[in-house]
């Protein structure tokens, strides 16, 4: 139910509650909905979790988390206590039928009423819960799930999790959520490809060079490791993260603003993917740990001292030489890169156009450097077109770069709200644009399937670099075996 006032009346039950994403992401981003006036008084909020704790203890708990996660100039106490006093908890075992009788009971009211069930859970328990729900009558039809990635760990997991969600619910009330869809600037790209003349004239493969992707952080697993040893770098960030920023950059343009339609154009980019098989991995492919090392000047350790192990064979770093085999895009190389403890904290997608063919300047040729298109994801969300231009001055004609900037902190002035602010209302609003539909999250594992099986099937293990670098020297030299090098000047 909305509100003229855009305010939504809605329930919310968070799966997981005491866990650190809830803790960390979900309460503040409530919080600031909350502040911002779109959550009416009569939103109920409820927290589940398995452990015995009164209401009281959840409220501390939130306080808490909010105190330690929201920057001081957010932080109001009236405005937190009002928020934390909407929280009602419930002890519940995710695997036991007979605690989703109290879970109806709690939420008992109006059947057109929003209800948004949040599973914010190892995905081995999306199943078991979504089918307790539809057995206990709690998945009518004005309620949705959302489900926090991975969907599982490989395409068969993947589509056993899609089967059991959706014979609990139909596949428009799943919301599968990565949050890097809900970043301001991730949704710009479409407003900049597609309502703009300027680009979409030469964003093919007879403009556009290259087109690099990174997700760089400088944090090492941070207590996750039970988690990340399992997964890696490959799946918990390339399967999804990655794979959606190449299929915004990579899409046709769809015949309206819809979830379906934008979904659809995703979808074929991740069918073109041109399989990396066993034969082509060593050349498409370079993964890495980290030792130990010093980011910011501080002393780190290894990643095995981290998890606890002797050793591992998780990578923490991983580079993929990606190709998308259809007309726009035919021989232009998409390259992927994330790792954890490396120099900076940057998320950009860098479009590398075309040298220009012929240079009339003479004596500039050294000065003049092809065009480069660098989306700041995050820190300092912005667009940057960097061009040629001429030094002022009478010295003749001397070319620097300079880049035609967009800040949005500086443009739009203001608090830019966190990516699950968007998505947790888009989510209430009924509105799945941001969300990844099943059929993409298969089509994702089956290009990623190979080349896990690759490196299982391989003697090599994850090349060694130093925390604080930039990953093994074998990614350097992946890009610059095609004539190419990385953009780490990040600007």
């Amino acid at each position: 139910m909305t509100h003229p006032s855009g305010s939504f009346s809605f329930d919310l039950v968070v799966f997981g509650a005491t866990g650190d994403l809830s803790l960390r992401k979900l309460m503040p981003a409530l919080y600031h909905r909350d502040v911002a006036g779109q959550l009416n008084a009569d939103v109920r909020l409820f927290a589940v979790a398995r452990g015995a704790m009164s209401d009281e203890e959840f409220r501390n708990l939130a306080r808490g988390a909010l105190n330690r996660h929201l920057d001081s100039a957010d932080y109001d106490e009236a405005a937190v206590e009002r928020f934390i006093a909407r929280f009602r908890y419930l002890s519940l075992d995710a695997d036991a039928p007979e605690d989703y009788a109290a879970l109806a009971q709690a939420i008992d009211g109006a059947s057109d009423r929003v209800v948004v069930y949040y599973l914010a859970m190892a995905p081995r328990f999306f199943g078991s819960i979504c089918g307790h729900l539809a057995a206990t009558g709690l998945n009518r039809p004005q309620a949705r799930v959302v489900l926090e990635k991975p969907i599982g760990h490989d395409l068969a997991s993947a589509r056993t999790i899609n089967a059991a969600v959706a014979a609990a619910f139909p596949e428009e009330r799943v919301f599968r959520i990565d949050h890097y869809l809900g970043k301001e600037t991730v949704q710009n790209l479409m407003a900049l490809r597609f309502a703009n003349a300027l680009f979409e004239p030469v964003w093919h493969r007879g403009v556009v060079d290259h087109v690099q992707v990174t997700v760089a952080e400088k944090i090492g697993v941070e207590g996750r490791a039970g988690y990340y040893d399992h997964a890696g770098a490959l799946r918990d960030m390339v399967q999804n993260h990655l794979l959606q920023l190449l299929c915004l950059v990579a899409m046709e343009a769809p015949n309206a603003f819809a979830a379906d339609a934008v979904r659809d154009e995703k979808l074929k980019v991740l069918q073109a993917l041109r399989p990396i098989n066993e034969r082509s991995i060593m050349e498409k492919t370079v993964r890495g740990q980290y030792g130990p090392g010093a980011v910011d000047g501080v002393a780190v350790p290894a990643y095995v001292d981290e998890v606890e192990q002797a050793a591992s064979n998780t990578e923490t770093f991983v580079v993929v030489k990606a190709e998308v085999d259809n007309w726009r895009w035919a021989g232009v190389p998409f390259y992927l890169r994330t790792g954890k403890r490396l120099p900076a904290r940057r998320s950009e997608i860098v479009v590398q156009f075309r040298p220009v063919p012929h240079l009339i300047f003479d004596g500039a040729s050294r000065d003049v450097v092809a065009n480069r298109l660098v989306i700041r994801l995050q820190p300092d969300e912005g667009i940057a077109l960097h061009m040629m231009t001429k030094v002022p001055g009478p010295g003749g004609m001397r070319l620097r770069q300079a880049p035609l900037n967009l800040s949005f902190a500086d443009t739009f002035h203001g608090r830019q709200p966190d990516a699950y602010e968007r998505l947790l209302m888009d989510v209430v609003r009924g509105n799945p644009m941001l969300f990844m539909r099943s059929d993409e999250v298969e089509a994702a594992w089956r290009w990623i399937e190979p080349i896990l099986a690759g490196w299982s099937a391989g003697s090599e293990t994850p090349k060694p670099y130093t925390a604080g670098s930039w990953g093994p020297s074998s990614a350097i030299g992946l890009i610059e075996r095609d004539g190419r090098t990385w953009h780490e000047d990040m600007r």
